[in-house]
């Protein structure tokens, strides 16, 4: 158990690999913590230096309060300065995504790739973010679990995987504060109009059935980049690290070996 103190928060993380390693930095979702990635990173290969943290507000991470993606942006900037990452591929899950765009906006010279899992440009409408803070702050995160499973995941994996209870209880036991924190700044967030300059190559993975960033968004997510490429995975939601991630691991690691010029689009 790690423990970085940035701006007077302690923010939980672990770094695992050799130190001299290309550095995989990964941003979880939305209601989850580092653990999120775990069932992934046995079908990495070995030699890699990974980094995995909680986004403020979620797992052991201390709340930040009512922010902006760009902060959490600055977590993560602050947290690969501290452990010593000079440059790194950033894999985002959905909000990791937009804390991905917010980190080559601020700070490109950290970025060598970027691999973006089930997010987007601009991810929901202000009426769905008001609407299910509203519900937490009513009925806490029992409000809103079921529905959002939903999204999550396929009906197979809800029914029939024995790790799913798990999974929905680390949704329920997420910071109800912590999740609404990061719901509004979710719903503020707008990379629209800065896609077309974000150059470092992008991959772009998205579940066929993912109910909260759906393959028609995250495909025009993709064809706004420069240098992106575009790939769906069969039976799975919005979680491809938990629900398939022998194939998000080697659409990874196909990526990774890949030039870092102009990729072939989608």
């Amino acid at each position: 158990m790690d423990i970085f103190r940035h701006e007077g928060r302690a923010i939980h993380f672990c770094d695992q690999g050799p130190p001299d390693g290309a550095a995989l930095v990964f941003s979880n979702s939305l209601g989850t913590d580092l653990r999120v990635w775990e069932p992934l990173l046995p079908h990495l290969p070995q030699g890699y230096r990974i980094l995995r943290y909680d986004t403020a507000g979620h797992g052991l991470s201390d709340l930040a309060g009512r922010r902006q993606i760009e902060s959490d942006a600055g977590d993560l900037a602050a947290l690969m300065g501290h452990v010593g990452i000079t440059r790194a591929t950033i894999v985002g899950l959905s909000v990791g995504g937009l804390i991905a765009q917010a980190l080559w906006k601020a700070r490109p010279d950290l970025i060598e790739r970027i691999v973006f899992c089930d997010t987007a440009h601009k991810i929901g409408t202000d009426d769905i973010w008001n609407d299910r803070i509203e519900a937490i702050e009513a009925g806490g995160m029992e409000a809103v679990c079921d529905a959002a499973l939903e999204r999550w995941f396929t009906p197979g994996f809800r029914e029939g995987d024995t790790a799913f209870p798990l999974w929905r209880s680390m949704l329920l036991r997420t910071h109800a504060e912590g999740y609404c924190d990061l719901g509004r700044a979710i719903r503020d967030a707008d990379f629209t109009l800065d896609c077309a300059t974000l150059a470092a190559p992008c991959l772009c993975v998205c579940g066929a059935d993912d109910g909260s960033t759906p393959p028609t968004l995250m495909r025009d997510f993709s064809q706004r980049l420069p240098n992106s490429t575009y790939a769906e995975v069969a039976n799975c939601g919005h979680l491809p690290c938990v629900e398939q991630p022998d194939i998000l691991a080697k659409l990874i690691i196909k990526f990774l070996s890949g030039p870092t010029d102009k990729l072939s689009q989608k």
